[in-house]
This record gives structure tokens, sequence and C-alpha cells, in this order.
């Protein structure tokens, strides 16, 4: 042990024989001497802060908290202890904030000492009550306004609450392959860009129907969907990763007509050859049959391009299935299928007791014209052309 080690662990252990013995100024001078000594000591200032604290100086223990942050503004213990301070004399509200850029440079939960544990909880649950206690009060404020909105523009407004509060947050493109600029970050697309959508949900019957012979007829050719070669990082797909508990089933894979998934499905192949599929040899399309497991989850991930978005329609649900995109959760219904944009962070549960099966291909966005659409075409078989040797 260092020298000064030994000064401080010696200060330390007369500090608390001080307390011990009821004399809180003595321990406090004590510190003070100290510090005069080595004024850039934060070990000091928070000592002086406990003690001050102790002594009921509150004060004090809030200017001892604030040098020592002045010495270092990314002292987690510091600014947690300031937001406790500021609790007790304030009040929640008022704490909020403090806990909030504590909780930013909170470590990880496994690296949290046993004692910081209970306080970065609280801190936690008032900085949770503080946010929905905000939106609550905007949302009451703006009510009747928002009645005069569309649900559309309803929904985008509750959400920009949400996000004004701090209770969600903001979620943009992050696409795998292709980010096109200057689209809208739409998780769930309006239904009147896809005037097909109708005939599409009208054939669920005939569609299920062919489903189900493929289920018979090649239920070995439901493959999982996540299937990394051994030494590749799988983050977090590892449950799912060469899993059946998520498996698919190819009319369309990457660009390419799977013929005789299509011959099992005829019917179903034709109407999807009559939608606007996104035509992008190589990528695209994909369509397939996505098998999801009783009580399974899909976790959060992103897609491969915005020139695209996915649709999927649902034909098996034995139960409660919810999707997420984005802030927006929503339920599965038979005979409604949906439009959204898979760059949107997105995951999906299957909260029943059996299988549940949807439809998934992908479509050309809408908002990008025929001319974009062969532009992005020969950038894309470009790229194939750059990497094949």
């Amino acid at each position: 042990m260092s020298s000064a080690d030994t000064r401080q662990a010696d200060l330390s252990a007369s500090v608390q024989t001080a307390l011990k013995r009821g004399d809180p100024r003595g321990a406090l001078a004590l510190l003070r001497d100290a510090e005069r000594a080595t004024p850039d000591d934060i070990a000091l200032k928070m000592q002086r802060a406990m003690v001050s604290r102790a002594m009921g100086d509150l004060a004090g223990s809030l200017e001892a908290l604030d040098e020592a942050l002045s010495i270092d503004p990314y002292d987690y213990v510091a600014r947690l202890s300031k937001g406790a301070l500021i609790e007790k004399t304030s009040g929640e509200r008022a704490a909020a904030a403090a806990y909030q850029n504590a909780l930013a440079l909170a470590p990880p939960d496994s690296e949290l000492p046993p004692a910081l544990r209970g306080p970065t909880e609280r801190a936690r649950q008032i900085v949770a009550r503080s946010m929905e206690a905000f939106e609550a009060h905007l949302l009451s404020r703006t009510n009747a306004v928002k009645a005069e909105l569309s649900e559309a523009a309803r929904r985008r407004f509750d959400e920009s609450v949400g996000i004004f509060s701090g209770r969600t947050k903001v979620y943009n493109h992050e696409p795998l392959l292709l980010h096109y600029p200057q689209l809208p970050a739409i998780p769930f697309y309006d239904r009147s860009l896809f005037p097909w959508l109708a005939d599409l949900e009208a054939a669920t019957a005939m569609i299920r129907s062919e489903l189900d012979g493929a289920l018979v007829a090649a239920k070995d050719n439901f493959a999982p969907y996540i299937a990394y070669p051994k030494g590749t990082p799988v983050n977090q797909w590892g449950e799912l990763n060469h899993s059946q508990r998520w498996s698919s089933f190819f009319l369309w894979k990457d660009g390419a007509r799977q013929d005789g998934a299509c011959k099992l499905c005829p019917n179903t192949a034709a109407l999807l050859e009559s939608l606007p599929l996104s035509d992008q040899p190589g990528y695209a399309p994909t369509a397939m049959f996505s098998a999801l497991d009783a009580h399974t989850h899909i976790p959060a991930h992103t897609g491969s391009t915005n020139v695209r978005l996915l649709c999927h329609l649902p034909l098996i649900l034995p139960g409660a299935a919810r999707f997420r995109v984005g802030n927006e959760t929503r339920d599965w219904k038979m005979g409604e299928a949906w439009v959204f944009d898979d760059t949107i962070e997105h995951e999906a549960w299957n909260d029943a007791d059996e299988l549940r099966v949807i439809l998934i291909f992908d479509v050309w966005n809408p908002l990008l014209d025929l001319g974009e659409r062969e532009l992005v075409k020969a950038m894309l078989s470009a790229r194939q052309e750059f990497f094949a040797d």
C-alpha cells in the first residue's frame, strides 16, 4: 500500500471513529483539514457529503457533491447521491432529471456493487414515474385538439408525446444492406397505398388450404429461418439459430422462384405474381410461410433495405400473437394484412399454445418511382458483379 493510500485509510478510520462516538462535527473538521492539503481529492468530497448528510446538513452535502462533480462530472456515485438528495429536499419530480443524468452513466447491472443496486433501481422507478406523469399531463392538455385529427395523425402525435416525455425512443431506418435516402421511417404503411390488400385478404382461405397441403406434403422443407454457420457471431439469435421453433417454407427466396414449393401452392404463387413484388435479382423477392412455435419470441432485429416493404397475412392463429415495429405493437387478426418497413426495429411473439403461421412477402416501397426501381436493380446487380470475384 502506498503512503497516500495509508493516509487515506487512516483518515477514513478516524472519520468513522468520530462518527461512532457521536462527533460528526469532529469528523467534518478532519475532512476539511485533509481537503486543504489535497483539494482535488474526490474521495474526500464524497466523505464530506456523507458526513454532512448524517448531520442533517443537506445543503452542505449537496455542496460537497457538486464539488466532487466539478472534479469528475462522470462519477456515477456522486450523481446518484445528488439525485437522492434532491429527492429528499424537493421531491421525486425535481429529482427525476438528476437521476436520469446519473443513469446515463450507470455501469451494467452485472457490474453494479451490491450497495448500489437498490438506489439504482429506485432511480429507474422515479425516472419512469416522472416520464409517465409528464406524458399523461401532455395528453390531457392536448386531447381536445387531438380529437379533430385523423386516426393516423393521432397515432403519430401520441408517439411524439411518448418520445417527448422520454418514455419511448426514436426508431429510424437501420438497414443491413442498403439505405435509400429521403424515404420516411414509417412503421406500418397506410393501406390506401396498397389497393391489392383487399384481394389478398379475400384469398386467405385459399392460401390457408394450400398451406395445409404443404404442411402435410413438405413438412420437412420447413427449415429453420435462422441458420448461421458454426463460428459466426449469433448475437440475439442464440436460441433460434438452427431451431425449428421458427421455420420457413419459401415460395421465392432471394429473387429465385422455388418451383417445387410453388407447384404445391399454385394459386398462392399465381396471386403473388400478380402483386408488385420487389424484383431485385439475387436479393428479392422473398415470399414464404413463416411458422412460429408456441410461446416463442423472435427478438428485435432489422431487415436489409428500405427500398422494399414486407407484407404479413396471418393464416394460422391459435391464440394471442403480437408484432412490434418501432413504438407500435399490433395483434395479428385473421383476414387482416399489413405492410411495414422491416428496416425499423421489430420483433414478434406467439403467446398461444400452438403453432402460428403467416405468409410473408416483400413489395416495392410505393414511394419509389418506376425509374428509381430500375436504378436500384441496376445498382444491386452491380454490387453482385463487383463482389463476384
